[in-house]
């Protein structure tokens, strides 16, 4: 039995503040996984106004440091309130935080949820994304005992989707004008990752 489906094998989680903990948990040979805090507010800052970092997200850059505040007061209230999740992602060498990863849309009956990711336009193209990435699916696909992850990008969005598409992710709907961001109206496109998909992927890639 390999080591993903003996993971599999243990009690499925399904208490939202036992799922925070596992999250809290993931660690990859780099990065680490965190709560965000308010001494993140900052470096939240410094991410999400960037124009490129921002370009297809669901909403615009921000412009002014109450943003950022207020975007981290919302991740400590979801911190208490369950139901999603945005965890930061540091550097363990340094505990630079240089993004975050989401998990939220959680279906327990399903054995479902929705991911999303955004890093530090610095550190794109350093594999920071992926490694993270793979960190999140290893921990839904194990001690959360998920069966199906989804996660919806811009179509133009071409370097995300290669990320999804490298991780095993098929493209499974496509949404037109679902999004409208500074008057910017935006089709979106559905991916959808099984467990079965992440074992094959595993393999190809060992």
């Amino acid at each position: 039995m390999g080591k993903l489906a003996k993971v599999c094998a243990l009690l499925i989680i399904h208490d939202m503040s036992e799922m925070l903990a596992e999250l809290e948990k993931i660690e990859t040979d780099r990065l680490r996984f965190r709560r965000i805090t308010r001494l993140d507010v900052e470096i939240a800052f410094e991410i999400l106004s960037h124009p490129e970092v921002t370009r297809y997200w669901s909403s615009p850059p921000m412009i002014a440091m109450s943003e950022a505040e207020a975007f981290v007061d919302r991740k400590l209230a979801s911190y208490e309130k369950g139901g999603s999740f945005q965890l930061g992602v540091e550097i363990k060498e340094n505990g630079e935080l240089i993004g975050a990863c989401s998990f939220f849309n959680h279906h327990a009956t399903c054995k479902r949820a929705e991911i999303g990711y955004v890093f530090a336009r610095k550190h794109w193209g350093k594999g920071y994304a992926t490694e993270a990435v793979i960190g999140l699916i290893e921990t839904c696909f194990g001690p959360l005992g998920l069966n199906r992850l989804e996660a919806d990008i811009d179509p133009r969005n071409e370097p995300s989707a290669k990320l999804l598409r490298r991780l095993g992710f098929k493209e499974e709907g496509f949404l037109r004008q679902r999004w409208i961001v500074s008057g910017e109206i935006s089709d979106a496109a559905f991916y959808g990752l099984l467990m079965r998909d992440w074992e094959e992927c595993r393999r190809l890639h060992e």
